[in-house]
C-alpha cells in the first residue's frame, strides 16, 4: 500500500524532472539505476531510500529538502504554494511559448492578456 509521504516525494521528483526537461531515462542514468525504478518512485510505488533520493537530488541539482516542500505533519499536499508548475500542462505552455521568437511571445501575450480580462 502506498504511502503518502512516498506518493509526495515521487510526485516531486517527477515535478522536478519535468522543470528541467529531463527524461526518466536520463535520471535513471544520472544515477545508475534502470528508468522503470524511476517510474515506481515517481508514483510512490516503491520508496526511495536516504542514499537514493541524496543522489537523485545530486542529478536534479534540488536540495533534498525540495522533495518535502509541502508536506505537513505527514500528510501529502498536491498544492505547493506558488508553485505555478505543479501542473504539467502549464509547464509545457511556459515552454513552449519561451521557444517561440520574441515577437511572437508579445503578440501571444497580448492575446492572452486580453482573453483573460473579457472572462
Amino acid at each position: 500500500m502506498k504511502h503518502g509521504v512516498d506518493v509526495h516525494v515521487g510526485k516531486r521528483i517527477r515535478h522536478r524532472r519535468w522543470m528541467i526537461g529531463m527524461t526518466q531515462q536520463q535520471l535513471a542514468d544520472r544515477v545508475g539505476i534502470k528508468f522503470q525504478q524511476i517510474q515506481k518512485y515517481e508514483t510512490g510505488m516503491n520508496r526511495v531510500s536516504a542514499s537514493r533520493l541524496w543522489d537523485i537530488a545530486r542529478a536534479l541539482d534540488v536540495p533534498v529538502s525540495f522533495f518535502f516542500e509541502g508536506l505537513q505533519d505527514g500528510a501529502a499536499s498536491d498544492f505547493v504554494e506558488g508553485d505555478i508548475f505543479a501542473d504539467r500542462e502549464a509547464l509545457q505552455l511556459v515552454r513552449a511559448y519561451y521557444a517561440m521568437p520574441e515577437a511572437q511571445r508579445r503578440q501571444i501575450f497580448e492575446l492572452a492578456r486580453v482573453l483573460s480580462a473579457a472572462a
